[in-house]
C-alpha cells in the first residue's frame, strides 16, 4: 500500500488594466487529506479508547459499589461486560455487582485492549517509508 498525500490545488487569474501596465493577479489555495495510514490509526485508537473508557468507568462504578438498579451503571454494566468477558476467571472470583469490588479482571482486560490497540496501529506502517 504506497502511502501518498493527496493535494488538491486551484489556481483562480484575473487579468486588469491600470493604466499603461497589465497586472496578472492569481489567487492560490491547496486543498490536503491525511494520508490512509493516519486515518486507519486514528480510527483504530478511537474504538481502542472507547472501549478502554467505558472499561474503566466499570472498574470506578464496581470499586464504589454502584447500585445495579439504575439505569446507566445497569448500561455500563451490560457493554462492559462484553469486553470483560473474556478475562473473567483469570482470578478466583467473578464481580458481584452493588458491592465494593476491586476487579482485577478489568484492569487486566484495560492493558490488554490498549496493547492490542497499539499492536493493530503500528501494523498499519509496516508498508509506510515515513515515520508516523
Amino acid at each position: 500500500m504506497e502511502d501518498k498525500q493527496q493535494v488538491e490545488r486551484e489556481v483562480q487569474t484575473t487579468d486588469q488594466q491600470v493604466g499603461d501596465t497589465n497586472v496578472r493577479r492569481e489567487v492560490v489555495s491547496e486543498r490536503s487529506s491525511a494520508p490512509t495510514t493516519v486515518v486507519l490509526q486514528r480510527t483504530v485508537w478511537y474504538i481502542v479508547g472507547v472501549i478502554v473508557a467505558v472499561l474503566a468507568i466499570r472498574f470506578v462504578l464496581l470499586l464504589l459499589g454502584a447500585n445495579e438498579g439504575n439505569g446507566f451503571v445497569d448500561f455500563i454494566y451490560g457493554f462492559s461486560g462484553v469486553f470483560a468477558a473474556p478475562f473473567y476467571g483469570i482470578f478466583s472470583y467473578e464481580p458481584s455487582y452493588g458491592q465494593s469490588t476491586f476487579e482485577t479482571s478489568t484492569l487486566v482486560a484495560i492493558a490488554i485492549y490498549a496493547l492490542v490497540g497499539w499492536g493493530i496501529a503500528k501494523l498499519t506502517t509496516l508498508g509506510s517509508n515515513r515515520t508516523v
